[in-house]
């Protein structure tokens, strides 16, 4: 068989940057690395919290916020028991819909599960928005996220009594096998990005898991923190491309220099990519905050 062509130079290869990350597309195609990659360790812990805190009745209510198409409620409420009610929050009315239509009917012992949605900014929650609630979720969120903003999200929840499992920050680590001498320099400038203004907005990117652990902390709450890194071997080749894409341009972004070499970087990975000899390591790490003095 001829040899596969080289990718073409960077303008033509790497000026699409990868799906936006809240993009239908792109959270379909991360939700099984997602779901293979969050800690059960912390669901366990928030199982015993949710028995000892449930009222005889009544429903526990769970807020997931930034919900996109659902993903964290599809993978959270069959391994939670008792009545449940997700409250989908999210500023995109279609991904609501897509959420709301895919949450299961029941949970992990078939008591019945139901949904319900609430367009809006999830950074303007809050303690007195969450009356009644047992539980905030999030899933790849707080990494988009400024220092106020997660400092605004745990005084919510510790002020309302409310756990919280924020799971799937990024963490800035990536490993690759076959390694390469440019992964360190693209690393650099891709968590240089992830840390960039928006305007007037500093997002956390690699650093919002600490900030949240602080944050959380200082206000009394019962912190744990477990790794859930992505491992994408030759069975997830779609996803790891789509990825390489998305931060390789992120870093071009960040330091212009770096597309000289984009191009033959983005080769060498695709060829193990696709000869199925790529194994990628990309660092996330899932936190569960409780009340004080909780279960």
């Amino acid at each position: 068989m001829p040899e596969r062509a080289r990718p073409a130079p960077w303008e033509a290869r790497l000026s699409r940057p990868g799906s936006p990350v809240c993009a239908p597309d792109w959270l379909a195609l991360r939700e099984g690395a997602d779901a293979a990659a969050r800690a059960p360790e912390l669901v366990e812990l928030l199982r015993v919290h949710l028995a000892a805190a449930a009222r005889p009745g009544m429903p526990a209510v769970i807020r997931d916020l930034g919900c996109g198409t659902g993903s964290m409620g599809r993978w959270l409420a069959p391994r939670l028991s008792g009545p449940q009610v997700w409250i989908l929050h999210d500023r995109d009315p279609g991904l609501l819909a897509s959420a709301a239509a895919s949450l299961p009917a029941v949970g992990a012992d078939g008591a019945p599960v139901s949904a319900r949605t609430q367009e809006g900014d999830l950074t303007e929650l809050r303690s007195a928005d969450l009356s009644g609630t047992a539980l905030v979720t999030e899933s790849a969120v707080l990494d988009l996220l400024t220092a106020e903003e997660v400092d605004g999200l745990a005084a919510a929840c510790t002020g309302a009594g409310v756990a919280a499992l924020l799971t799937l920050s990024v963490t800035g680590r990536v490993e690759f096998a076959p390694s390469d001498p440019l992964d360190a320099a693209f690393a650099d400038a891709f968590n240089t990005h992830q840390r960039r203004s928006t305007g007037d907005r500093w997002l956390l990117g690699p650093d919002a898991a600490a900030v949240a652990v602080d944050a959380f902390t200082r206000r009394g709450a019962v912190v744990e923190s477990r790794p859930s890194p992505w491992r994408l071997g030759a069975d997830q080749a779609e996803l790891a491309e789509e990825w390489l894409r998305a931060w390789i341009a992120a870093a071009c972004a960040q330091q212009a220099d770096l597309e000289r070499s984009a191009g033959a970087y983005l080769g060498r990975k695709l060829d193990a990519c696709h000869a199925g000899r790529l194994r990628l390591v990309v660092g996330h790490v899932d936190v569960l905050a409780v009340p004080s003095g909780a279960s």
